[in-house]
């Protein structure tokens, strides 16, 4: 989704690195896991890519222990992270509880953005936009989420912001209610919602959670498709008690976690549902 091998070995640390967040936990150590296209690319670009990786797992706070390379149809790369929890602390995506507060803190659209550069649509400007988002550490925002009272936490990834919400809704067996004006999307994203540039995941996530969103009348093809969007390194997801979420949010502002964004809230009632606000 990136050309830059440095760039691209960023982006896949950093989205390895968020599940150990997502849980309260603290990452320690990884292990690189290459698929390698022999007589494809320099192994120049190899080197970026595994240097891409190491700039990200150091500002983790993580060091590399080893890795794993073996001969593959296309190249791969990703990370196996070890990390650290007091087993009283942790946090999953199935506690949230009636009246928490729904907070976001990375904007949506990196799949149709990475799929319209990919195709050539996008420009540099647009490429770097989107790769300064998908390659920033959720360090931050786990960091300040463990100064306030959680219940629930994931990370937004391939099934997207509304994948995602339902699997903790399903878990902490309730539901929740968006106000999609308050979701932050990358601006450039409504340029490509078109059939061309919705990636298939995106389009898997629509089908499969349709039983199971209720969106407002006046929502477009277009909000609906990027509420659905297959991110990759997206931000975190936090279900946080109504009393904590204004102050979590301004924390959040206060360091550097700029996008983050009070988005909904969670309500007892049909577990997994979601009602989406236009």
């Amino acid at each position: 989704m990136v050309d830059d091998p440095f760039t691209f070995g960023q982006i896949a640390a950093a989205n390895s690195l968020s599940d150990v967040w997502a849980m309260g936990g603290t990452p320690v150590t990884v292990l690189n896991v290459v698929g390698w296209v022999t007589g494809t690319f320099p192994l120049s670009a190899l080197t970026e890519i595994l240097m891409g990786g190491q700039d990200k797992v150091a500002e983790a706070g993580a060091i590399v222990v080893g890795g794993h390379t073996c001969i593959d149809k296309e190249l791969k790369y990703g990370l196996s992270v070890t990390g650290i929890i007091h087993p009283d602390k942790i946090i999953t995506n199935a506690g949230a509880k009636p009246g928490d507060r729904l907070i976001l803190t990375k904007p949506l659209g990196m799949g149709v953005i990475s799929t319209a550069i990919k195709q050539g649509r996008g420009n540099d400007k647009l490429s770097q936009k989107a790769g300064n988002i998908m390659k920033t550490l959720n360090k931050k925002a786990a960091e300040v989420m463990n100064s306030f009272r959680v219940n629930a936490c994931t990370d937004v990834t391939g099934f997207g912001l509304m994948g995602h919400l339902y699997e903790m809704m399903a878990g902490s067996k309730t539901h929740a209610k968006l106000n999609f004006s308050s979701i932050p999307i990358m601006p450039e994203a409504y340029d490509f919602t078109g059939p061309e540039t919705v990636p298939g995941g995106s389009k898997a996530n629509m089908s499969f959670l349709k039983p199971h969103a209720v969106l407002d009348d006046k929502m477009t093809d277009e909000q609906s498709i990027l509420i659905h969007d297959s991110q990759t390194s997206g931000g975190l997801i936090f279900s946080v008690e109504q009393e904590d979420a204004e102050n979590m949010l301004a924390t959040l502002h206060a360091e550097g976690v700029s996008d983050a964004a009070l988005i909904g809230e969670v309500l007892a009632g049909e577990p997994g549902k979601i009602y989406v606000e236009g």
